[in-house]
């Protein structure tokens, strides 16, 4: 952080709860601060210039001081608050999925800049196309990849021999591919297919504003969301719960998200 009493950074509220009668306790991503918790004190009086700037999926500017304990924000000013992304059930559920992830994985005031840029990007493009089958996925590839956990995609993560098509299984808790005669002790290995494997490839080579709206059967995409969210879950060690309801919607939803 600055070393100055005062500064100022641009952040995502994460989350909130209330702090004493009148103040909240703020979790926030910052692109030059990485996470970290504020005071915002008494944003919860409906005269405070401060009400309704912390709801999750918020960017404000933030004026803050440096304290012993908690820094406390002194102004707030709303930047971007995904108006379109929260005007949907799916869409707003998928923001706090990404809110809770960012939150899992981002490093106590550590500045990611990159993985800043990913988050806002990716919910923006939620925001105008909620039902995208791929951007989710997008996002969290390029988080482990940001967070420097990649899985491996174009070799056996034991042998290092390139994988050949059709001969290769994956390891979520050893690091991604394996080719069909390698076996690590303890490794959890499961199948992956051809097509699954390819578009887990396009998600690593193309960038966010060009990815293809690529017809993906329902079985493709939940094996994909198996790998992804098997892989998130080993480095978290933790349940996502958003992702709970996620499913659920995507299960009742009258058109399943993936066609």
């Amino acid at each position: 952080m600055p070393s100055d009493k005062y500064y100022r950074t641009e952040a995502l509220c994460l989350k909130n709860m209330s702090l004493g009668e009148s103040d909240l306790l703020v979790t926030l991503y910052s692109k030059d601060i990485g996470k970290f918790r504020a005071v915002a004190k008494g944003a919860r009086k409906s005269t405070s210039k401060l009400v309704g700037h912390f709801e999750p999926l918020t960017i404000n500017n933030l004026s803050i001081t440096k304290a012993t304990n908690l820094d406390i924000i002194n102004q707030a000013e709303t930047i971007e608050d995904f108006r379109n992304l929260k005007s949907s059930l799916i869409g707003l559920a998928q923001g706090i999925y990404i809110n809770e992830l960012i939150d899992g994985f981002g490093t106590e005031s550590y500045a990611n800049s990159d993985l800043y840029q990913l988050c806002q990007e990716v919910l923006k493009v939620l925001g105008s196309s909620p039902q995208s089958k791929f951007t989710l996925m997008f996002f969290e590839l390029h988080l482990l990849r940001l967070s420097g956990l990649m899985p491996e995609l174009y070799q056996c993560i034991e042998c290092r021999i390139e994988l050949s098509p059709g001969a290769h299984r994956f390891s979520s808790n050893h690091g991604g591919t394996l080719c069909i005669e390698c076996q690590p002790m303890e490794a959890n290995i499961r199948n992956i297919s051809v097509p699954a494997l390819k578009v887990l490839r396009m998600l690593h080579n193309t960038e966010l504003k060009k990815l293809p709206e690529l017809h993906m059967n329902q079985s493709i995409a939940q094996e994909l969301d198996s790998i992804l969210g098997n892989t998130i879950h080993f480095w978290l060690d933790k349940e996502i719960r958003s992702k709970t309801f996620l499913e659920h919607l995507r299960r009742s939803a009258t058109h399943p998200i993936y066609s």
